[in-house]
């Protein structure tokens, strides 16, 4: 009797366990469709790490930039990313997809930097010397203006 109370009690609370902590919501987003607002997300916010100042220039919000670039809202977006962070295994899985393709994008990236830089040192070994000598040897531009000087001068003998 008590190993049957036991066997029920386990299958009762294995199933009890089963639940769905959050219900899939109506407008669920497309798990592809969610990778990729997150991808762009993920852009966005390194981007902002990278030059603060940039995304603070604009006056538009770059999130809602995003989600009406793929039609969803930002409740609509919450309550997915709330649905599919509760599946711990199937969210790893979208955040190991997006990193491999943020991988991707910076080695193509740092492809792009190397070529760039490659050229611009050629140019600048293929470039003459005699442009070098010769902005030496140019005189500097009076950048002072010699009058409010004078004036200034002028001023504080008189005090």
């Amino acid at each position: 009797m008590k190993n049957f109370i036991v066997i029920v009690l386990v299958l009762f609370l294995s199933v009890s366990c089963k639940k769905d902590l959050v219900k899939q919501p109506a407008k669920l987003i497309e798990r592809e469709k969610m990778i990729d607002i997150m991808y762009d997300l993920s852009l966005l916010d390194a981007m902002k790490y990278q030059h603060p100042l940039s995304a603070d220039s604009t006056e538009t919000d770059p999130t809602k930039f995003i989600l009406k670039k793929y039609k969803v809202d930002s409740l609509q977006f919450a309550q997915s990313n709330i649905y599919y962070a509760t599946d711990y295994e199937n969210y790893k899985k979208m955040f190991d997809e997006i990193g491999k393709r943020l991988a991707v994008t910076q080695r193509a990236t740092d492809s792009i930097v190397k070529i760039e830089d490659k050229k611009a040192a050629k140019e600048k070994k293929n470039k003459p010397k005699d442009s070098i000598k010769d902005a030496v040897k140019k005189p500097l531009k009076q950048q002072v203006n010699i009058d409010s000087i004078k004036q200034l001068i002028q001023s504080r003998k008189n005090k």
